[in-house]
């Protein structure tokens, strides 16, 4: 199978041009008609000789996504259920705010983390998605957004599959989206988040980025962390919290750490307390997230009391909280639950 174009950087398309004996620009020239004027096909690279194209036709394909079904919320949330070339299916979100179109984009078919708690993990690891493949969800959504006038102003990777697993893939990704010959996406307009990969952590940190990072945790302690989420077997929670630490000293930048409420769970007065002690020396910044209820799971979600008493109980200690807005909860906008559903009919 050929590559696909998409998997390209920016520089590694000048670097192609160069191979083919052509000068460098023409390497620019192509990312401009991938990322700017967003063409479906090599043919349409007019600016490029017609030999050229056929060198791109011959050794490069364009990632096809195709649109198995899709979802629009009341709140404006768009929930797209996609195929790939190898039959396999993976979600993409466009979410509407106030401030702007925000994608939420998979970064591998399923899941081999194993939060109890997320549909994502149901039926495991297929396979790790190409940095084409992540691509071709931000430009598809990009070219929907382009018949409203509107563009995509944000990026997180929160998905299915965990972006740290598939690290390099994630990161040529991300050189892509923040290219400022292409889609340009602010750095701090793209958030990631880890469930707590502790090696890719240090990596990330070292990558001189100011995009945002973002870590599941879920439990303010070890032993229900493990319960709740098994890699934290593999990346025990004080090694996570110190790669953590790591990342704040070398970056200066906070971490949001996410956490997900669940009813009679990790949602008690006790918990927050906890939490709080843990987090209370760090530059961070709690999103408190009522679990979606997932019909394969047992879990219920927190009550609305609850929910406010635990954030309470942070601010009452000095931690920047909030409480996530939900959106698309009348289209199983839960991540995977989508995919679930298709492959109960048999589908991969």
């Amino acid at each position: 199978m050929k590559p696909f174009i998409y998997d390209y950087t920016y520089d590694e398309l000048r670097e192609w041009a160069v191979a083919q004996g052509e000068p460098a620009f023409r390497g620019g020239q192509i990312f401009d008609w991938l990322y700017v004027k967003r063409v479906n096909s090599f043919e349409e690279m007019t600016n490029l000789s017609k030999p050229l194209r056929q060198k791109l036709d011959e050794q490069f394909a364009f990632v096809t996504l195709n649109e198995i079904t899709k979802f629009e919320s009341k709140d404006g949330t768009v929930k797209f259920l996609f195929g790939l070339h190898d039959d396999h299916a993976i979600e993409t979100v466009i979410m509407k705010h106030n401030y702007g179109n925000s994608i939420c984009v998979t970064t591998q078919v399923g899941c081999k983390v194993g939060c109890t708690f997320c549909a994502s993990t149901l039926g495991g690891l297929k396979r790790n998605l190409s940095a084409g493949e992540i691509v071709a969800q931000v430009v598809q959504a990009q070219k929907i957004l382009d018949d409203r006038g509107e563009r995509v102003s944000s990026i997180v990777i929160m998905g299915t599959g965990e972006p740290f697993e598939n690290y390099d893939a994630t990161m040529n990704f991300l050189r892509i989206m923040i290219h400022d010959k292409g889609l340009n996406i602010g750095q701090r307009h793209i958030t990631v988040s880890t469930s707590g990969i502790v090696p890719n952590i240090y990596r990330f940190a070292d990558e001189d980025t100011q995009i945002n990072l973002a870590i599941s945790i879920h439990a303010p302690n070890d032993a229900l962390r493990s319960k709740l989420m098994p890699v934290n077997r593999r990346f025990p929670f004080d090694d996570v919290m110190e790669a953590l630490r790591y990342y704040i000293a070398k970056t200066g930048r906070r971490i949001t750490f996410e956490y997900a409420l669940i009813g009679g769970v990790n949602d008690q007065p006790e918990h927050a307390e906890e939490l709080a002690s843990v987090i209370k020396d760090m530059l961070c910044h709690v999103n408190l997230i009522p679990v979606n209820h997932v019909p394969e799971r047992k879990y219920v979600r927190t009550s609305r009391n609850d929910i406010f008493q635990f954030q309470r109980i942070l601010a009452d200690k000095g931690i920047n909280v909030t409480i996530r807005r939900e959106q698309g909860h009348d289209i199983a906008a839960a991540c995977g639950q989508l995919r679930a559903k298709h492959m109960e009919s048999g589908a991969r």
